[in-house]
This record gives C-alpha cells, sequence and structure tokens, in this order.
C-alpha cells in the first residue's frame, strides 16, 4: 500500500509518500512562517492562498524523491479536520480533485490521529495499545490509545493550550513569532528557581489541564520587575519548568490509572527538549517506555498523514472519505 499524504490544517504545506511494506519513501514540506512573522501570527486567508501555489509543486517533487508515479500510489490521504477552514478546502479540494483525476480512493484523516500515529514512522516504534500525550499549539490532550480509530479522552486542557500559552508569554516578553520555539531557546539561558509559577490543576485530582494562569502569572512578574535580558531569560526559565511539570505529573497520573507500559509524546511541543528530558527522567523508576516522533514529525507534516492513510486503507477504515472538511471535529468521532 503506497500512499500519498497532503497536509494543509494551517500555516505549512506539507506532502509525503509513504509505502506499508518500505516506510517512508519521501517528505515535502513548505513554511509559512516568514509570510505570517509579519503580523504576528497566522492569517487564515493567506494560509489558503499560499496552500493553493505550492501544493502540486510539492506533490511533483515527493513523487520524484519517491521514485513513484501515479501509478504506483495506491491511495491519497489528506487532512480533512480539525484546523482553518479554508486551508482544510484547498487540501481536501486539491487531494479529492487528484483521486478522481487518477482513479485513487481518497481518505480525509483527522490531524490529530496524524500526531498520536506519527512515532509510528520511527524504527522502534510503539504497539498498540499506548498512553498519548497530544501538546500542541491547539490542543493538549491525555488519550489512551487503543488501535486505529480507537481513541479515549482522558483529559484535556480547559483554556489555553500549552503551546498556545508558550505562544502567548512568547509576546509578552516581545519574542518573535513562532514564540514557543523562541521561548524555549531563552530559557536554556534562564536562572532556575528565581521565578516560582503556579503549577496548575495539581492540587486536585483528575487529568485536565490549565494553562490560562501561567500566562497571567508571567505578565504580573514582568510587570513587577525591571526586565533585561537575563530577567527575560529567568521568566522563561520558570514558565518553563511550570508547564513540564504538570505535563509530566499529570502523565504520571494517567500511566497510573490505565497501568501503559508505553507513552508517546505527539505534537509540537513534544519537540520541547526540557520536557523531553522532564518525561524520560519520569518513566525511568516506572517500567515505562518512552516514544518521541523525530522533531520533523512533531509538528505538523505530510508523513503522519500518508501513514494514517495507509493504515486506514489497509484497514478497511476510510471514514472522512468525501465527508468535507470541518474547522472543528472531536478526536474519535466520525
Amino acid at each position: 500500500m503506497r500512499v500519498l499524504g497532503i497536509e494543509s490544517s494551517c500555516d505549512e504545506t506539507a506532502v509525503a509518500v509513504y509505502d506499508d511494506a518500505q516506510g517512508l519513501l519521501s517528505h515535502r514540506l513548505h513554511s509559512q512562517i516568514a509570510m505570517h512573522q509579519a503580523y504576528g501570527g497566522v492569517v487564515p486567508e493567506l494560509a489558503s492562498r499560499d496552500h493553493i501555489r505550492r501544493l502540486l509543486p510539492l506533490v511533483r517533487e515527493a513523487l520524484a524523491a519517491a521514485a513513484s508515479d501515479q501509478s504506483e500510489i495506491d491511495g491519497i490521504a489528506y487532512t480533512a479536520g480539525p484546523g482553518l477552514i479554508g486551508a482544510l478546502l484547498v487540501g481536501e479540494g486539491f487531494a479529492t480533485g487528484l483521486g478522481l483525476a487518477w482513479n485513487k480512493p481518497t481518505v480525509g484523516i483527522h490531524h490529530l490521529e496524524g500526531h498520536l500515529l506519527a512515532p509510528l514512522l520511527e524504527p522502534d516504534a510503539p504497539a498498540f495499545p499506548f498512553l498519548a500525550l497530544l501538546v500542541s499549539g491547539g490542543h493538549t490532550q491525555l488519550v489512551d490509545v487503543v488501535a486505529l480509530g480507537e481513541y479515549r479522552i482522558l483529559g484535556e486542557t480547559l483554556d489555553d493550550a500549552a503551546g498556545e500559552a508558550f505562544d502567548k508569554t512568547a509576546k509578552l516578553l516581545g519574542l518573535p513569532y513562532p514564540g514557543g520555539a523562541a521561548l524555549a531557546r531563552l530559557a536554556e539561558s534562564g536562572r532556575s528557581g528565581r521565578f516560582e509559577f503556579p503549577r496548575p490543576m495539581l492540587d486536585r485530582p483528575g487529568l485536565d489541564f490549565s494553562f490560562s494562569g501561567l500566562k497571567t502569572a508571567a505578565l504580573v512578574a514582568l510587570r513587577g520587575h525591571a526586565m533585561d535580558e537575563s530577567g527575560r531569560a529567568d521568566i522563561a526559565r520558570g514558565f518553563q519548568e511550570a508547564v513540564v511539570d504538570t505535563l509530566a505529573e499529570k502523565c504520571r497520573r494517567a500511566l497510573r490509572a490505565t497501568a501503559h507500559a508505553r507513552l508517546v509524546i505527539a505534537g509540537g511541543v513534544g519537540a520541547n527538549r526540557a520536557l523531553r528530558q522532564r518525561l524520560g527522567e519520569m518513566v525511568a523508576g516506572m517500567g515505562v517506555r518512552l516514544y518521541f516522533p523525530r522533531p520533523e514529525f512533531c509538528t505538523d507534516n505530510g508523513a503522519m498523514i500518508a501513514l494514517a492513510g495507509a493504515m486506514r486503507l489497509a484497514a478497511g477504515k476510510q471514514r472522512r472519505s468525501g465527508g468535507g472538511a470541518r474547522a472543528n471535529w472531536e478526536l474519535g468521532t466520525d
């Protein structure tokens, strides 16, 4: 089963070719970061228009790199949601049109399912079932992953996602877009302990998250001190430590509640080095194996969509095919 995967849910246009016998054959990505930096965030209309320009050249590049032509492609997978509706419609229209022209089946993939399955792209891939921490700019969820298409949300954020809190706090610190990665870099030079931020919702049972208060705490710290670069780095360090500690503790609770022996970290924040280190330390004493996708597959990419498409087509689970793009789509529902 060889599948062409297309991702266009937000500000990155990505295409990949995945073969279930040979693995990932190629992946190409165009980031719109430079275009959106002038606005301090993603402009949906500009994102959609850029996807239109980029998709066909990227498909040609990915096919050439995979030494494949249309006759060797067995199916086409695309991100059907959630995401920016205009951007999703571009990807869906392109994928379904290509499927009709090539006489190939198409399958719409849940964006978060793609992230959950991304660690399966690695040589040392986790087996089902496993616990997943899905942590990105738009989502923070703990998910019991039973099998392909069988997902149970154990806990999620009640307000800001962790990545969103990173980005908003980075903006308060005067860091450029995209802010989350910039804040993480600044935190590396900060001093631990100067600013102690709360660990939200750890004083109560349950697996839900809340990060909006951390952004407010960072704002209060900034207002109360004259800040040079060193002080801003100290705030970044304290903020990151609070987020990482909170995520790690919730993962620990979820592992105990589910008795899973495998923990998968997926989504853009999964590339954060402090989080990887903290979780590695936590699971070392629990007899749990930790899995991450490589950094380029933590953020949005076509490889995870191609993989999910290949798995769904092989299993005969072609939900969402021709069902239309969705800006909002709960994980685990059709």
